[in-house]
C-alpha cells in the first residue's frame, strides 16, 4: 500500500528526475480559508511538489512565534477542522499536489482517530503530520490512516537515539521527517551541520525517503538541503510570515506565496 499512495508516487516520479521536492507549509485559515484556498492553487502552480498544511489549534507545543501567531489568526476567524476539511474538499479536480495535514493529538483524538482520518481522506488528504503524537500511540494510529489511504509521517530529530531514529524511520508512511533543529518550528540564519549525517544515515537504512524541515527560510538553505542528498525540503515559517506581510500591506496573498514558491523552486533546481 505505501509504495502506491500520492505521496510515495509524487516522490518515485521527483527521484526519477533527479529532482528534491519542495514542500511548502501554510496555517489553514490565515487570514480566511477562502485565501488558504486560492494559496493552495497558488503553490501547486508555482512548482510546489507536496504541501504541508496546518490544522490550527491553541496549543501549537512544535511551532515557533510565526506559526504560533498564524494559527492564533486562523481560530480568530472561525477555522476549525471541519471547515477545513471542507475547503480541501471543494479543492477536488483543481488540487492534484498531495496535501499533507499538520495537526495535534488533541483535536485528532477529539474526534476520534478513525474519524478524522476518514474525514480527511474523504478531504482528500494525502497524509498526516502528528508532531506531539508519541511513537507508541504512531504505532496505534498508523494502520487506521493506511486504511483510509493516509500515510502516517513521522518526525525524527537531532537529539533522538539512533535505535529509536532506525524505529521510527520504520515506521514513519510516505517520508520521514527530519526536524533540522533542537527546537520548534522557525526562521534560522543557517542549518546545523549536523544534519547532513543524520540524512545519510537515515537513507543508508533504505525504506522511504527523508524530507528536513523546520528553520529552511529561503532558496539557498532548500538548496543546501538537497546538496545534502536529502529528497525534500520542507518550508513553512519564511513562507508564513511572507503571506503575512502581504496580507498586512493590502496584497494578494496567494501572488505572494507563489512567488515565494518560485524562488525556492529555482534554488531546489539551482
Amino acid at each position: 500500500m505505501t509504495g502506491s499512495t500520492p505521496i510515495a508516487l509524487r516522490f518515485q516520479t521527483l527521484k526519477q528526475q533527479g529532482r528534491c521536492a519542495l514542500m511548502p507549509f501554510l496555517m489553514a485559515g490565515d487570514p480566511d480559508l477562502a485565501t488558504t484556498a486560492a494559496s493552495l492553487i497558488a503553490l501547486q502552480e508555482a512548482g510546489a511538489d507536496l504541501i504541508e498544511l496546518g490544522i490550527p489549534y491553541s496549543d501549537p507545543l512544535a511551532d515557533g512565534p510565526v506559526i504560533q501567531a498564524a494559527a492564533g489568526r486562523a481560530l480568530a476567524a472561525g477555522s476549525t477542522p471541519g471547515r477545513v476539511l471542507a475547503m480541501l474538499a471543494d479543492l477536488k479536480g483543481r488540487l492534484s499536489t498531495p496535501v499533507v495535514l499538520f495537526t495535534y493529538s488533541n483535536p485528532l483524538l477529539n474526534r476520534g482517530m478513525e474519524a478524522f482520518c476518514r474525514e480527511a481522506a474523504s478531504a482528500g488528504a494525502a497524509g498526516l503530520v502528528v508532531p506531539d503524537l508519541p511513537l507508541e500511540e504512531a504505532e496505534k494510529l498508523s494502520p487506521i490512516a493506511a486504511a483510509e489511504g493516509l500515510d502516517l509521517v513521522l518526525l525524527v530529530a537531532p537529539t533522538t537515539p539512533p535505535e529509536r531514529m532506525a524505529r521510527i524511520h520504520r515506521r514513519s508512511r510516505g517520508f520521514t521527517y527530519l526536524v533540522s533543529v533542537t527546537g520548534v518550528t522557525g526562521v534560522r540564519s543557517s542549518l546545523e551541520a549536523r544534519v547532513e549525517p543524520l540524512v545519510q544515515q537515515l537513507q543508508a537504512q533504505g525504506g522511504i525517503p527523508v524530507a528536513v524541515g523546520f528553520g529552511i527560510s529561503g532558496p539557498e538553505q532548500a538548496r543546501q538541503v538537497r546538496l545534502w542528498g536529502a529528497d525534500g525540503a520542507i518550508v513553512g515559517s519564511a513562507l508564513v510570515r511572507t503571506m503575512e506581510a502581504a496580507s498586512a500591506a493590502g496584497q494578494p496573498v496567494p501572488d505572494a506565496a507563489a512567488a515565494f514558491c518560485r524562488e525556492l523552486r529555482s534554488g531546489l533546481d539551482a
